[in-house]
């Protein structure tokens, strides 16, 4: 199992400024609680899950099942 950034260098900007402006917290979601700062809730879950691969919720992250 690896977790990686996305290969869109441009995205992984866009969405890095993102999470400065929001302090941290995903920039695709709307509630500031602690479920959502970046790397959120949802996707460590999908990443404890051995049959998920893809992407986080806002496309930073790529979970592959090597």
């Amino acid at each position: 199992m690896t977790v990686k950034f996305n290969e869109d260098k441009e995205l992984v900007e866009k969405l890095k400024e993102g999470l400065k402006r929001k302090g941290g917290y995903c920039p695709c979601k709307l509630e500031k609680i602690d479920d959502n700062i970046c790397m959120c809730k949802e996707f460590r879950d999908q990443i404890n899950d051995p049959d998920f691969e893809g992407y986080c919720h806002c496309r930073l992250y790529y979970k592959s099942n090597d």
